[in-house]
């Protein structure tokens, strides 16, 4: 990722931070586990999206597993874990989709609920709507009204 603006995402928490006593602070990445705990969250977040009928259609000719290994670092890099996401850019990867934002609202409540029955923080599913309102754009066809 080069540029947070138009090739990925960019965290609103990068890695550890340090507390008013300036130990270091975990971040979200380590609070919720990890690796193992973003990859969980893919696969239940893409068992949601696959069987809503409304997103189904979107993924028909994509290769799910490679779908599946690309969100798992875009999520870790919003989570403060380590950046090793490569990949296109949101704007290149969705904008001839053209995702009305209806949809994008329905993947964002996708996730946000994965994250919910999961037990995520509210602190960090805060920072995660946070994100999702701030890439809307790049994801979003032109023309369709506000919200996440």
């Amino acid at each position: 990722m080069t540029d947070p603006q138009d090739s990925a995402v960019a965290s609103p928490e990068d890695g550890a931070t340090t507390n008013g006593n300036g130990a270091a602070r975990p971040s979200h990445y380590e609070r919720i586990g990890g690796a193992e705990s973003v990859k969980a969250a893919v696969r239940l977040f893409y068992d949601r999206v696959l069987a809503d009928p409304e997103l189904a259609g979107y993924f028909t000719s994509v290769n799910m597993e490679e779908q599946r290994r690309h969100l798992a670092l875009m999520l870790t890099v919003v989570l403060g874990g380590p950046n090793t996401y490569a990949g296109r850019g949101l704007a290149e990867a969705h904008q001839p989709l053209n995702i009305p934002d209806e949809h994008y609202a329905k993947v964002g409540g996708h996730l946000i609920d994965t994250l919910t029955a999961l037990g995520v923080p509210d602190d960090i599913l805060d920072d995660v709507r946070a994100t999702l309102g701030a890439v809307r754009d790049q994801v979003v066809s032109s023309g369709t009204a506000a919200g996440v």
